[in-house]
């Protein structure tokens, strides 16, 4: 049996206790606070309260004065009490204090991709304001890989949130839907009693493709994202572009198309890593008529375009213009700047949390597609003569 990998965040991390006053000590024998761990009962003793008052002041509801609180609060630190147990107030809230993170992929390839890691951190700095921990679910899409992961099923969650849940399967949210679990789509096919955060990718990329037609360019080709489980790599037949199990596969490939551009060559990664598209990028750029503009589904595709072109001898954006996707910052790309549709990265994730929040309160978050803009970079220019 599989073990599967767990990463558990909890955010924020807690913040060191306080010292103790001068002079005072933790009772070590004799009496009513003579346990090596003290509780709320000794607390209330040493206060002179009840244990439901102690109970109160730590709550921060119900009706109690401030000085009996105070005097609640200043026992606690001289008992060196850290407050009600966490995991017995969640039990009896019937909350875990969880939300499930399932992350669109294997995590070794996720971690690298600075996409997933400014979405998650959008994400989890929202959810940690909200005193939520987070559990990491990895869902590799790998060919052979379990369609859902044995956490799916048992772990403890009040809320997941899909990153990247944008195939047309169905396996994973039919899990959560069985256990009864309220979910977050980061772009997914919207469905009626799912909230999905996404962006206007295919408006970015009609923009990104309609660039690269002004600029005089007919023989374009295209990276894209994997088009399902399988991840192939290599040339897209014709009849095969149009129906990508993958979800922002298939609507950044349509963006292309309502530009008006009909791909001169379609090329299909297994993930979105610099490796994989130099590997695109020599194919495409060594082919009997090479593309005089290849634009990629991501950012890091597209600088694995460029590098390629730079180990051929090729000048971007003289020789052929690379165009990508995300807006990321890749100082290591210099000189070059990638022309770029840019995405919120970080907003992205913030609003999957805020949506997370309206579940938890008993309400229906409404879906958000945040806007993208176009970035003009170093690396595209009018087509070669």
């Amino acid at each position: 049996m599989r073990i599967p990998t767990i990463l558990r965040v909890r955010w924020p991390l807690r913040q060191p206790r306080p010292p103790r006053p001068a002079g005072r000590r933790r009772p070590t024998g004799g009496g009513p606070l003579s346990s090596q761990r003290p509780t709320l009962a000794d607390v209330a003793a040493a206060a002179g309260v009840s244990v439901s008052t102690a109970s109160l002041a730590f709550s921060g509801a119900g009706p109690i004065a401030a000085a009996t609180r105070q005097r609640v609060l200043d026992a606690a630190t001289a008992l060196d009490y850290a407050g009600p147990n966490p995991l017995g107030r969640q039990l009896r809230r019937g909350r875990s204090g969880i939300v499930g993170v399932v992350v669109g992929d294997a995590l070794r390839r996720s971690f690298r991709d600075p996409v997933s890691v400014q979405v998650l951190d959008g994400l989890v700095g929202t959810l940690g304001a909200l005193d939520l921990g987070v559990l990491l679910i990895p869902n590799s899409c790998d060919a052979g890989a379990p369609a859902v992961d044995p956490l799916l099923e048992s772990a403890a969650m009040d809320v997941a949130v899909l990153l990247w849940g944008g195939t047309t399967d169905a396996e994973v949210l039919g899990a959560l839907r069985r256990r009864g679990v309220p979910t977050v789509l980061v772009e997914g096919s919207r469905t009626a009693d799912v909230p999905v955060v996404g962006i206007d990718d295919r408006g970015g990329m009609a923009r990104l493709a309609r660039h690269l037609t002004d600029l005089g360019h007919r023989r374009i080709s295209v990276v894209t994202l994997p088009f399902s489980r399988e991840r192939h790599e290599g040339l897209v037949d014709e009849a095969d572009r149009h129906e990508p199990a993958w979800v922002i596969t298939g609507r950044r490939l349509a963006g292309v198309l309502d530009a008006g551009v009909v791909p001169h060559s379609v090329w299909e990664t297994p993930a979105s890593l610099v490796e994989h598209g130099a590997v695109a990028g020599r194919a495409l750029l060594t082919a009997p008529e090479p593309p005089t503009a290849i634009l990629c589904q991501s950012d890091l595709l597209a600088s694995g375009v460029v590098l390629a072109a730079r180990e051929l001898g090729l000048r971007v954006p003289q020789d052929v213009s690379v165009a990508g996707f995300d807006g990321l910052d890749l100082p290591w790309l210099a000189p070059d700047v990638l022309t770029s549709v840019v995405q919120p990265l970080a907003e992205k994730g913030a609003a999957a949390g805020h949506a997370v929040e309206a579940l938890l309160a008993g309400e229906q978050p409404a879906n958000v597609e945040l806007p993208v803009t176009l970035r003009i970079g170093t690396t595209t220019g009018p087509a070669p003569a």
